[in-house]
């Protein structure tokens, strides 16, 4: 199984108020299987169910990605953990759902998921803290709402922007070495911008898609909405927003991007491979690049499906804490 969260029991704060299970307008109802019964059977019950937006950061140096797997530890899978104990639903009830299956290594700073229960709460403040007051400091909730029916994290979404970040100096900044690629070569950033502009578009990027077996064939037709390559001293940040990714798409394009940089091969390589439809004609001229310098940095939705539901909870964005006046006797 995957890592077990190890923490005082005291972290876990109350929630405010309980759990209300009035229903409201912008509920559903689904059938809940109640955990803990003797029988193991479940009590079909036509309950009101409540959907929750989580915005998540993370550091995806020691996970094996987003996605769940029950055998080595996935950001899915920890966060799950802590919903689990605080909700006390099973991880099939909570039905977990990400926009972006980010790869091992992989970091996101803006990473949406949702998940499901059968009440209600007063206020988000105190789950908000709860969560993260049990997850490892490597796995953040930035923000937590109420989320209307309709709204899926991965169905619904309108684009992902992620960012690959280049170290472009002759010796590596330490500080950068878990979250940029290094590379020692010159890099002709002029030239990167012309073989992004020919990325941009609508393609089919089969050229760009690496096989995998354990995710389906999606079509291969994609839509890149925008790809800068921005020069901070010697940091490149190559920001790509696109419609939806292959498989390894990002991590791709940005090794033939650097082999422009290099002049290994001219921009107008780009059109070419874009038109074979193959992946093996990519591999002649640039290899992928490493995942630790890549981020999910945003997801985009329609406005409407992020509108808070009638009769929810404010959004939670976190608490700070004050310090009261001390009440010793000044000397």
């Amino acid at each position: 199984m995957c890592s077990a969260i190890k923490i005082a029991s005291s972290l876990l704060q109350p929630l405010e108020s309980g759990a209300a299970a009035a229903s409201s307008p912008s509920t559903s109802s689904s059938t809940i299987l109640f955990p803990g019964d003797n029988h193991n059977r479940s009590k079909n019950l036509a309950l009101p169910s409540f959907k929750w937006r989580l915005v998540v950061s993370y550091d995806g140096t020691r996970f094996s990605g987003w996605q769940y797997q029950p055998s080595i530890p996935t950001v899915q899978c920890i966060l799950e953990q802590a919903l689990t104990r605080i909700t006390k639903l099973e991880r099939k009830d909570l039905q977990l759902v990400g926009a972006g299956r980010t790869d091992a290594g992989v970091h996101a700073w803006g990473q949406v998921a949702h998940f499901i229960t059968p009440f209600n709460f007063d206020t988000l403040d105190g789950i908000h803290r709860s969560i993260n007051g049990l997850l490892p400091s490597d796995i953040r909730v930035r923000e937590i709402s109420a989320a209307a029916p309709e709204f899926h994290a991965r169905l619904s979404v309108i684009s992902k922007t992620y960012e690959y970040k280049v170290y472009n100096d002759t010796i590596m900044d330490p500080f950068q070495r878990l979250y940029a690629y290094h590379s020692i070569h010159k890099l002709n950033v002029d030239a990167m911008r012309d073989a992004a502009k020919y990325l941009t578009g609508k393609h089919d990027f089969s050229s760009f898609a690496n096989a995998s077996k354990d995710r389906r064939v999606s079509d291969p037709v994609k839509s890149i909405l925008r790809f800068g390559v921005i020069q901070m001293g010697p940091i490149l940040q190559l920001e790509v927003e696109g419609s939806g990714f292959h498989y390894r798409q990002v991590r791709n394009m940005v090794g033939l991007l650097l082999q422009v940089g290099r002049e290994a091969v001219p921009p107008d390589i780009v059109p070419k491979i874009l038109e074979s439809c193959d992946r093996k004609q990519l591999a002649k001229y640039a290899l992928p690049v490493p995942a630790n310098a890549l981020s999910l940095k945003t997801v985009k939705y329609k406005e409407e499906h992020l509108h808070l539901p009638p009769g929810s909870p404010m959004t939670s964005f976190g608490m700070h804490h004050s310090i009261r006046k001390c009440k010793l006797p000044c000397f």
